[in-house]
């Protein structure tokens, strides 16, 4: 009797020990929480695939944050040929284009004003922004599915999978309304608490040395690609299309909600200048790019070629949905 109610109190305290290691989902919430106020700054990579266009796009992002509000963001395609560089520092928040060597500068309160898919900050408060977060405890990992605050409104839930260990990202999977994928980013070496050299955040210092990898673009006679929107709205189409200068075509679309779109080869900036001070103008995510946009226009830069979107019936809403969707149906010029 005495052998069996051993074997029993064994059992009973095997179990409370593997109740004990399991945390809830209130418990990590807390930890996340905790994590997210005593952190002084972090550094990850990830490889980040669109699934938005007719093929996926690859890009290798390279994130650095110092508390309080130092960002700094590169983007690279997957050729490596072309980079952006997101910064926010003192200044204000910078786009940057190396290649071009053309930066713009705004006064925003980027990236706190929506979900930033590749931020570990922002993952965190969306967590804890959604009461109604789903939770699972896997063996080595935690998952979190989430509403989100992207721009991008067709990127409505995501799926956020954290390291047991220490609450670092391992994978974001970002989905629209019918839960298809859309975006898929893959974390390695986050380092808690990095340090960083002085200048690190600077805007000259970083155009330099992403110029060191990346020359200035240089100019070509070589034709480029007329591309043309998968979107268009409801009761809108393509109505005229004319080459305006060389190397310059515009793109008349007319109906309800009439737009008109400027395509032209990048030409970079010969000698170093001032940023552009974009006054009424906001940074938009376009997924594959950084963008401007103000009340009625959107304007950015992709594989050689400066776009600029114009409208007075669209809404910057309508206007990032069509800006999104230049990717396809090409032709030589």
């Amino acid at each position: 009797m005495k052998k069996f109610g051993a074997v029993l109190l064994i059992g009973i305290l095997i179990a409370v020990l593997a109740g004990c290691g399991q945390k809830s989902q209130e418990d990590v919430v807390n930890a996340l929480d905790k994590k997210l106020n005593e952190m002084e700054g972090y550094k990850v990579n990830a490889k980040m695939t669109l699934e938005t266009g007719e093929e996926p796009q690859r890009y290798d992002v390279e994130i650095w944050y110092q508390k309080p509000s130092y960002y700094r963001v590169e983007l690279k395609n997957e050729s490596k040929e072309q980079s952006q560089i997101i910064l926010r520092n003192d200044e204000g928040v910078f786009v940057l284009t190396p290649a071009l060597n053309k930066s713009f500068r705004f006064q925003s309160d980027w990236p706190e004003n929506g979900s930033q898919a590749y931020l570990y900050n922002t993952l965190v408060q969306d967590i804890l922004n959604d009461s109604g977060a789903q939770f699972e405890a896997k063996e080595n990992d935690y998952v979190f599915t989430t509403k989100t605050n992207y721009q991008n409104k067709n990127l409505s839930t995501q799926s956020i999978q954290l390291n047991k260990k220490d609450l670092a990202p391992e994978k974001v999977i970002i989905m629209n309304q019918d839960q298809k994928p859309l975006v898929d980013i893959e974390f390695s070496d986050m380092k808690f608490n990095a340090s960083f050299d002085k200048g690190a955040f600077d805007m000259e210092r970083n155009m330099t040395a992403a110029q060191l990898e990346v020359p200035v673009l240089a100019t070509t006679n070589e034709p480029f690609e007329v591309v043309y929107p998968m979107y268009e709205p409801q009761g809108t189409g393509l109505t005229d299309e004319k080459e305006v200068a060389t190397n310059k075509v515009m793109l008349s679309f007319t109906g309800e909600k009439s737009f008109t779109l400027i395509e032209e080869k990048s030409e970079a900036v010969v000698e170093t200048s001032a940023p552009v001070n974009v006054s009424d103008g906001q940074p938009i995510d376009l997924g594959f790019t950084m963008g401007v946009m103000t009340d009625t226009t959107v304007s950015w830069h992709h594989n050689g070629v400066d776009f600029f979107l114009a409208s007075n019936d669209l809404s910057q809403e309508e206007m990032a949905a069509v800006a999104r969707s230049v990717y396809g149906m090409t032709e030589i010029k």
